[in-house]
């Protein structure tokens, strides 16, 4: 099957990326950005205990516009649109760097979707959580930072009725706002998924102290927590399949986040080029600073387009999605590698400053790069792809 024209890119999907655009401008711009996150660096780097900030009210507009409905199937009561529609809005997410955990959902409905497709039936009902607000994020990484199946650190045990969880999952995005969480565990008859409350008898959570402050990060530790028949997303032996399944669109979707903020510091530099004037001339007449950002639009575009093709393709092409999804990935880390370190640098002294917001769309940046593989990581996943053909 090609690819349609555009990606598939229509009035639809142009309908929900302006809406963002709109909505995150108006109401998480960078002003309302820094006094959510950065309003003090000692508040910000010594309050791990407490949860991360982010705007709840916006939390439910976006939940009223049917955000985290958007790639839930109809069946389950969501909107149903392609992962492309997805991709647009995470582009604008990663424009805004907004504090919120809907990239984590948006990377846990994937994976519930995926699982329901496979005929995991209980899937359907948390897919249908999902759609009506309840935010969820995926806990499927061991502690060697794989997020392979196989490296899960947690085990699966029937008891009775139901099964019983042991074991930790680490990384675990936006952990302190989710709602419940797909749990990866193994047992003898390999992974399965299962979806786990929030605040289900004992789940702990331990928040890890990283640098991106537009979100948190931990890992969620669950001592003996019994799940019934119910809450099995995926039955054991099917998990790693569900995850596999499920990954173009992740990769996809982190992609996504990482152009738009991309564009964020290609624009900002520019703007910057523009009223900073040096020598009598504004710094982007000189040769030193026009070219790099010129690098800049370069890298973005290159990475959105192969971001964009990799979302068609979930849908339109699967048989080549996880190519299309690596490659993304690696192109968007490589943007938001060089854009990071050029919007510092082009900035000057003030670059470096707190003050200067552009720090938080480098540290989001790094957080992003590590994600789910670097762009190196991603490449050597290439070449085994390519290898075996």
């Amino acid at each position: 099957m090609a690819q349609p024209k555009d990606f598939g890119f229509g009035a639809e999907e142009r309908m929900v990326r302006d809406g963002a655009r709109k909505l995150l401008r108006e109401q998480a711009g960078i002003e309302t950005l820094r006094k959510l996150v950065a309003r003090d660096h000692r508040e910000a780097y010594e309050s791990a205990v407490q949860p991360a900030r982010f705007d709840e009210r916006l939390w439910q507009q976006m939940v009223a516009l049917g955000w985290t409905a958007l790639a839930v199937p109809e069946a389950a009561g969501g909107v149903g649109m392609r992962t492309i529609a997805v991709a647009a809005l995470a582009e604008e997410v990663g424009r805004a760097a907004l504090p919120s955990p809907l990239i984590a959902t948006l990377i846990g409905t994937a994976v519930l979707r995926a699982a329901a497709a496979r005929g995991c039936e209980a899937a359907a009902a948390w897919l249908g959580r999902v759609a009506a607000g309840e935010a969820v994020s995926l806990a499927a990484t061991g502690t060697d930072g794989g997020w392979e199946p196989e490296s899960t650190d947690v085990r699966a045990a029937a008891t009775g009725g139901g099964v019983t969880l042991a074991g930790s999952a680490h990384f675990v995005q936006d952990a302190r706002k989710a709602r419940f969480f797909v749990v990866a565990a193994a047992d003898t008859g390999g992974v399965g998924l299962y979806a786990v409350p929030a605040d289900a008898p004992g789940l702990m959570i331990h928040p890890d102290r990283i640098v991106d402050l537009t979100r948190d990060q931990a890992r969620v530790e669950l001592r003996d927590v019994a799940v019934d028949g119910a809450a099995v997303v995926a039955p054991p032996g099917e998990g790693a399949a569900v995850l596999a399944d499920a990954l173009p669109a992740i990769l996809a979707i982190v992609a996504a986040d990482m152009c738009g903020a991309a564009e964020w510091q290609l624009q900002t530099t520019a703007e910057y080029a523009r009223v900073r004037t040096q020598f009598d001339h504004p710094i982007g007449f000189f040769q030193a600073v026009k070219h790099p950002i010129v690098n800049m639009m370069i890298a973005v575009d290159r990475a959105r387009s192969l971001t964009y093709a990799a979302a068609c393709a979930v849908d339109a092409e699967p048989a080549e999605a996880l190519r299309l999804a690596r490659m993304a990935k690696a192109a968007a880390s490589d943007a938001a590698a060089f854009c990071s370190d050029r919007s510092v640098q082009l900035h000057g002294g003030i670059g470096f400053t707190w003050e200067c917001d552009v720090h938080l769309y480098f540290k989001r940046q790094q957080h992003n790069e590590a994600l789910y593989g670097d762009a190196a990581y991603q490449r050597g996943r290439i070449a085994e792809m390519l290898g075996d053909r």
